[in-house]
């Protein structure tokens, strides 16, 4: 990788990081730095071992990268079909992501003292369910996408890396790059 590479990549990944935190915690009042100072003030960091938490701080930029990018795809996807079918464009949605999301829904309305994903149906799907959704609506995705098989391409290597990160492990600097270059190649072809 040429040392431009190298640079725009972290710019890239800073980009995105500062635009998911400023969304994510924006929403509890005042700006994204405040938010956040308030949030990492609330976690009990001094009772953890330091090791684990630098390690889990590292992750948390890739972390921050790839749900910025789970979020814009869903909202990708979901205002294409609501453009090119309308409102009901969920009804379009094949039977069984419909059901599993439906069920992911249904148990957490079960908590109720615990926050909502999203308010579309769409933030109750798994990554590999966009892809799924893609698939059954090609038409309205085939001017955007280079392909289908691309796309899950990018949502496999993507959600395998997310999947590691979720389940406290750690990406080596390659599986770092390989996030990186993924969510760059979809942001060139679909947009931001």
């Amino acid at each position: 990788m040429s040392g431009l590479d190298a640079v725009y990549g972290f710019v890239f990944k800073g980009a995105i990081a500062q635009d998911s935190v400023r969304r994510t915690v924006g929403a509890l009042g005042g700006p994204a730095d405040d938010a956040e100072s308030k949030i990492r003030a609330k976690m009990p960091f001094a009772l953890l071992d330091d090791d684990l938490v630098t390690s889990a701080r590292k992750m948390a930029h890739v972390y921050t990268a790839i749900a910025a990018f789970e979020n814009s795809a869903r909202k990708f996807i979901q205002d294409r079909l609501l453009e090119e079918i309308g409102a009901d464009w969920w009804d379009q949605v094949p039977d069984q992501v419909q059901k599993d999301a439906e069920k992911r829904k249904k148990d957490e309305d079960q908590v109720r003292w615990h926050g909502a994903r999203g308010a579309s149906m769409i933030y109750y799907t798994q990554l590999g369910d966009l892809v799924k959704i893609m698939r059954a609506q090609l038409q309205h995705f085939d001017d955007h996408i280079q392909g289908i098989d691309w796309a899950q391409q990018i949502f496999k290597a993507l959600e395998r890396s997310r999947n590691v990160i979720m389940h406290g492990g750690e990406l080596s600097m390659n599986d770092i790059e390989r996030v990186a270059m993924n969510i760059r190649d979809w942001v060139n072809q679909v947009g931001g």
